[in-house]
C-alpha cells in the first residue's frame, strides 16, 4: 500500500473495517472492551478514526474477532502502520482541528455554510491575522503565527493542480458586513472573494439579510465528500472545546437537505458576486 496515504483518512478506513468485523462477529463494543481489558471509549475511538491505531491494537482485535485469513490481518496491520504516519500539518505541532485538516486535505468536494466570517480556505492573510486573535483572544503570539501559516497552507488544496477541490460556499451577509481588522482589510478580503468566485471549481453564494429565517440559523457546518467510495461523507461542526463529526447516513442526509435549501434561498453566483463587489466598495468608501 502507498506510504503517502493521508493518515487521518487511513485511520478512518481502518476503523470502519474494524467496526465491520466486530459487527460480523455479533459483538458490542462493550463486550470487546471487556475481552481486551480496555475501556469501551477506546474501542469507540478506534472505530471512528479519532485515535491512532497501533499494530498491536489490530492484532488483539483480529484475535477477538477470530480473523483467520492472514491476508486480511496483514492488510489491516499495514493500514495501522500507514495511519501512524504524520501529515504535513503535524510539523506545526498541536493544532486543535488537525482531524478536520486531514479530512479536508483528502476531500474531493467541500460544501460550507458560514454565518459570521469568511471561511478559512478563502481568507486573505490580512483577514486571517485579524480574525484569529479575535476569535481566540488568549492565543500566544507564536501560536497565532503558527495558525496563520497552517491556514495559508490549507488554501493550497483549493488550487491543487492534481486534485482541485470542488468548493461551494454559502455566506450570510453578516460575514461581508462585519468589519474584521479594518475597512481596508475587508475591502481586500471581499475583492479576493470576487476573484476566487470566478474559478470554475469554486462557487460563492450570499444569503442576504432580507432572506429572513433560513435553514442555517441553527449554526454553521461543512459537508466533506471523498472520491473513494469506501470513505463516507462527513458533516463537520466546529466547537469551542471540541468538534463534532457526523458520519451516519441519516445525519449526513439531513444536513445535505439543509444545504440545498440554503443554496436555493441564497443569491445565485452572478448576483452574489455583484453583491460582494458592492459591499467591498462600501468598505472602501468607509476607509476614505
Amino acid at each position: 500500500m502507498a506510504s503517502n496515504v493521508n493518515p487521518t483518512v487511513r485511520r478512518r478506513r481502518l476503523g470502519q473495517e474494524l467496526r465491520r468485523l466486530r459487527e460480523l462477529k455479533g459483538m458490542t463494543a462493550e463486550e470487546v472492551a471487556e475481552r481486551l481489558l480496555v475501556s469501551q471509549s477506546k474501542i469507540s475511538r478506534l472505530e471512528n478514526g479519532r485515535r491512532s491505531i497501533s499494530q498491536r491494537d489490530v492484532r488483539d482485535l483480529c484475535g477477538v474477532y477470530e480473523v483467520d485469513d492472514h491476508r486480511i490481518v496483514d492488510s489491516l496491520m499495514q493500514m495501522a502502520k500507514d495511519s501512524r504516519q504524520q501529515g504535513w500539518w503535524h510539523a506545526f505541532g498541536d493544532i486543535p482541528y488537525s482531524v478536520y485538516i486531514g479530512l479536508e486535505t483528502e476531500a474531493a468536494s467541500l460544501r460550507v455554510y458560514e454565518s459570521l466570517l469568511v471561511p478559512g480556505l478563502l481568507q486573505t492573510p490580512g483577514y486571517a491575522e485579524a480574525v484569529i486573535p479575535g476569535t481566540v483572544p488568549e492565543l500566544a503570539p507564536d501560536q497565532l503565527d503558527k495558525r496563520i501559516q497552517v491556514r495559508m497552507r490549507r488554501q493550497e488544496r483549493v488550487n491543487d493542480p492534481d486534485r482541485q477541490l470542488r468548493l461551494w460556499v454559502v455566506l450570510d451577509e453578516s460575514a461581508l458586513r462585519r468589519v474584521v481588522g479594518s475597512h481596508l482589510i475587508m475591502r481586500e478580503q471581499l475583492e479576493y472573494l470576487v476573484e476566487v468566485s470566478l474559478l470554475p471549481h469554486v462557487t460563492v453564494q450570499v444569503l442576504p439579510y432580507d432572506t429572513g429565517a433560513h435553514a442555517g440559523m441553527s449554526g454553521t457546518f461543512s459537508i466533506l465528500e471523498f472520491d473513494d467510495a469506501a470513505d463516507s461523507s462527513v458533516v463537520y461542526i466546529e466547537g469551542v472545546t471540541s468538534d463534532l463529526y457526523l458520519e451516519k447516513t441519516n445525519d449526513v442526509h439531513k444536513y445535505t437537505i439543509m444545504y440545498e435549501h440554503l443554496r436555493a434561498q441564497a443569491l445565485n453566483a452572478d448576483k452574489s458576486r455583484q453583491f460582494i463587489a458592492d459591499t467591498a466598495q462600501l468598505h472602501a468608501d468607509a476607509a476614505g
